[in-house]
C-alpha cells in the first residue's frame, strides 16, 4: 500500500493570523531559493502555507511555483513529525532553476527543521 499522498486542507495553513504568527514569532531555515519559516503549531500534525510575493513573477509563474511547493509537499510531508506549522517563501529566482532544484530544498529544508 503507497502512503497517503494527498495534500488535504487539515495539513494547510489557511488562515491569515496563522500566517503572521509563524512569520512574526517562527525561526528561519534558508536555502538558495527559499526561505522557510517555523513555528511549533497548535495542533498534533504539521501544517504548511505557501507565500509567493509578486517579485517572484507573473501570475502565471507564481502559480507555476506554488505547484511545484505543493507537489514536493506532497512526496516529502511524512518527513516532519510533530505539531509544526512551516510558511514557505520562495525568492524572485525559483522560477528559473525548475521542480528538482525546488523538491531538493524543500527536502533540505524539512530535514534541518526536524
Amino acid at each position: 500500500m503507497t502512503p497517503d499522498t494527498s495534500f488535504p486542507k487539515a495539513l494547510r495553513l489557511l488562515r491569515s493570523s496563522d500566517f503572521r504568527r509563524v512569520q512574526r514569532r517562527g525561526r528561519r531555515v534558508r536555502t538558495s531559493h527559499l526561505l522557510v519559516i517555523y513555528l511549533r503549531g497548535r495542533r498534533n500534525t504539521p501544517r504548511f502555507g505557501l507565500t509567493v510575493s509578486r517579485k517572484v513573477g507573473n501570475a502565471v509563474t507564481r502559480n507555476r511555483v506554488k505547484r511545484w511547493l505543493r507537489e514536493a509537499l506532497r512526496h516529502h510531508k511524512a518527513e516532519l513529525h510533530g505539531a509544526w506549522d512551516v510558511v514557505f517563501i520562495p525568492n524572485p529566482k525559483a522560477p528559473f532553476v525548475g521542480f528538482e532544484v525546488i523538491e531538493a530544498e524543500v527536502t533540505e529544508a524539512l530535514r534541518r527543521i526536524r
